[in-house]
């Protein structure tokens, strides 16, 4: 075999490999490198259904005229009110990890009036890793894959390691039976960050 035949064939082979290692990498660590922010307003009318025969340019008419109105009544209401509508039935503040996998902020689980439940991250800010999930775990002080082992439910993907944003939390999970909420990265198995709830 000719030097440059060899030669073509290790570079084709380092190619092969090179690429896939490559984007696994980056995959990997260019959300530590790469902040997402969100920031999603308090779920005050989220799921409303447009009813059958009215269009959407007229349904959308119709919401911006009501959040107008619900505006107005939400300035007119009076604080007291606004919590009965919309209880807050636990909260924590999100803490480190460990020295690399950092966490700040408040979640906060909501009654809302229609009986539903929804968590809210407000002020919130995590190390940024792969595949990141929201969990709310039974045990109230989660320091790794071994603590969830008492049970959890993942309320999805984390949206944005930046920001203010909500999880509807499913009709079929009582909240009162969770001690914590856990930013936990899937690939890895490792919380990245965990509020307990009081």
């Amino acid at each position: 075999m000719s030097a440059s035949r060899h030669k073509l064939l290790w570079f084709c082979a380092g190619f092969v490999v090179g690429v896939p290692v490559a984007l696994l990498g980056w995959w990997l660590l260019s959300p530590l490198f790469i902040d997402t922010e969100v920031d999603e307003a308090f779920p005050w009318t989220e799921n409303a259904a447009i009813p059958a025969g009215i269009s959407r340019s007229d349904a959308e008419t119709v919401m911006m005229t009501m959040a107008k109105v619900e505006e107005t009544m939400e300035e007119a209401m009076s604080g007291e009110m606004v919590e009965a509508a919309n209880a807050a039935t636990a909260s924590g503040q999100f803490e480190d990890a460990d020295s690399f996998h950092k966490g700040e902020g408040t979640a906060t689980i909501y009654r809302l009036a229609d009986g539903s439940h929804v968590l809210r991250l407000e002020d919130f800010r995590v190390t940024n890793g792969p595949d990141l999930r929201v969990l709310l775990a039974r045990s109230s002080d989660p320091l790794g894959q071994g603590d969830l082992d008492a049970g959890y439910e993942e309320l999805g993907k984390l949206k944005g390691n930046v920001g203010n944003q909500n999880y509807p939390i499913s009709d079929a999970i009582d909240p009162a039976e969770f001690g914590s909420v856990v930013i936990y990265c899937k690939p890895f198995r490792v919380v990245f960050s965990a509020a307990q709830l009081n």
